[in-house]
């Protein structure tokens, strides 16, 4: 929960840092110093209507999860209407045109308008979770189709409204600064997003430390319903996050092409390397989704392994004798480690794409890369998101309903271990993914404005990469290894009174599958 907020709020705030420099650099080239002080004006003015929009926001004891999400949907629009005001306030006293200022609002807008569909498709208030929910009585595969079926479907409000979005703003702006101003009037009152994004985790970790503490029952009550409406409010701020991703991202997309010089010559259709780019970017978000949800696999692995471990080694702890007290540490420990070795591959899938195919192949290239993994990125993040606060939802509506421990119950619990990687791991990282892509071009492009055309160096180098991957995956730390995890069964039992003898022996490849069983379990 910690991670969700300290990541959630890197990802907007590089959003928040992008949408101005690209308007800010685009600003200057139409309107001079107006056009640079236009969004930081707007940015400054979002900030103080955000904490007033905050401060508004009361509820009385008692209160429902529809009237909470009312109460937290009042703070929204009263902080956007101020900003609106705001904004008419700075076009009239820089005396710019009042299209600019319908850029502004049309973004806003669509923030809201993202949010509330959003909503919509995670509130456990609404028929999609509520399917996921009843779905649980066929059993868990029936769980996670409905979720997937549920993401898909929240992907299309989203991608209609940003197209919508860039379509009016451009006919409004007649350039690409409409669509700068637009990703900046959508992240203008982001205080108040961020806010209501961070109290998901915030109501989470409420509720653990009230289950830890052995609190009564009615104090759990309470915390689960603050910690539904959390993850409403958590998948919200995501969905929020990725339109804003892909405003920002298309802004400096626009900045790039036009600061590489190949805004007016690019033919889209008949240049050699823009479609095959548009092909291999829309692969990259799918493959940055299969290294870290591997990731979060493996790590989750190794925990699970540690604490059957404990629970075999240390005196007591399994039948919860007093002073009996569990390693923690070692389970922090090991998943810190494995977070920050698994995830060197994704993050040098993102930085080096731009180097290979920009330097190697050409800024056309690059450009059908940086646009394809925008669209691409764009549906896959939010279904993501999505998906699995819609999951979470489900599973804690079953537990309100007073079906915790029951088959239906069991069957959501399956679909939220889904859903956890889903909308915290990859789907929010997919929009650090386009976006870091995008400033890495725009930051390299003297590089590529002298690209020679040594396009077989790039594909040597591609191959190298996809060689390299999987042998470095094989390379895990002590403790991620298949053959380690069953070293640890097996000599679990020179350490207590447990003894496992393999039941069973499966060859797979170059690896080997033991199932070892004490008389209790099996493993």
């Amino acid at each position: 929960n910690v991670g969700d907020v300290a990541g959630m709020g890197a990802d907007l705030f590089s959003s928040f840092v992008g949408s101005i420099i690209a308007s800010s650099v685009l600003g200057e080239d139409q309107h001079g110093l107006k056009g640079i002080a236009l969004p930081f004006w707007i940015s400054m003015a979002g900030i103080i209507c955000a904490i007033i929009g905050i401060l508004t926001i009361r509820t009385k004891e008692g209160a429902s999860q529809g009237e909470l999400l009312n109460i937290l949907r009042r703070g929204m629009f009263i902080s956007a209407i101020l900003e609106i005001g705001c904004m008419a306030i700075v076009i009239y006293v820089l005396d710019l045109r009042w299209e600019l200022f319908c850029c502004l609002v049309i973004g806003i807008s669509a923030g809201i308008g993202i949010s509330i569909w959003s909503e919509y498709f995670t509130s456990s208030a609404y028929p999609p979770t509520q399917r996921i929910a009843n779905s649980g009585i066929f059993g868990p595969g029936n769980v996670v189709i409905e979720g997937i079926s549920v993401g898909s479907y929240s992907t299309i409000g989203p991608v209609l409204i940003i197209a919508s979005v860039i379509i009016a703003v451009r006919a409004l702006s007649h350039s690409a600064f409409g669509i700068a101003l637009a990703s900046t009037g959508m992240l203008s009152t982001l205080g108040i997003t961020l806010a209501t994004d961070a109290y998901g985790p915030v109501a989470d970790n409420a509720g653990g430390i009230a289950e830890m503490a052995h609190m009564p029952p009615h104090v759990r009550q309470n915390t689960d319903v603050l910690d539904a409406l959390g993850n409403t409010t958590a998948a919200t701020g995501k969905g929020f996050a990725v339109g804003s991703a892909v405003l920002t991202a298309v802004s400096l997309l626009t900045t790039y092409t036009n600061r590489v010089g190949i805004s007016d010559s690019l033919d889209p259709i008949n240049n050699k390397f823009f479609i095959p780019g548009v092909l291999v970017g829309a692969m990259l978000p799918y493959a940055f989704a299969a290294l870290t949800m591997g990731a979060v696999s493996t790590a989750a692995g190794a925990v699970v392994v540690e604490v059957r471990r404990q629970l075999n080694v240390i005196p007591g702890l399994r039948e919860g004798k007093e002073g009996a007290m569990a390693d923690h540490t070692a389970c922090v420990s090991m998943v810190t480690g494995a977070a920050l070795y698994m995830m060197v591959p994704p993050a040098g899938l993102v930085i080096l794409s731009p180097l290979i195919f920009g330097i190697g192949l050409g800024p056309e290239m690059l450009a059908g890369v940086l646009l394809g993994a925008i669209a691409s990125g764009f549906v896959l993040g939010g279904m993501m998101n999505a998906a699995g606060g819609a999951w979470d939802n489900a599973k804690k509506m079953n537990e309100l309903g007073g079906q915790k421990g029951s088959f239906k119950h069991k069957s959501t619990v399956v679909g939220d271990t889904v859903g956890d990687p889903f909308k915290d791991t990859s789907g929010p990282a997919i929009n650090i993914q386009i976006k870091l892509m995008s400033y890495i071009s725009v930051v390299l492009v003297p590089v590529f404005k002298q690209q020679v055309d040594f396009w077989w160096v790039a594909l040597i180098i591609i191959g190298v990469v996809i060689l390299a991957t999987p042998i470095y995956l094989s390379v895990c730390p002590p403790g991620l290894k298949a053959e380690d995890r069953i070293a640890v069964f097996e000599a679990k039992g020179s350490e207590s009174n447990t003894k496992y003898t393999p039941v069973a022996t499966k060859e797979e490849g170059n690896g080997k599958e033991v199932e070892l069983a004490n008389g209790n379990e099996t493993v």
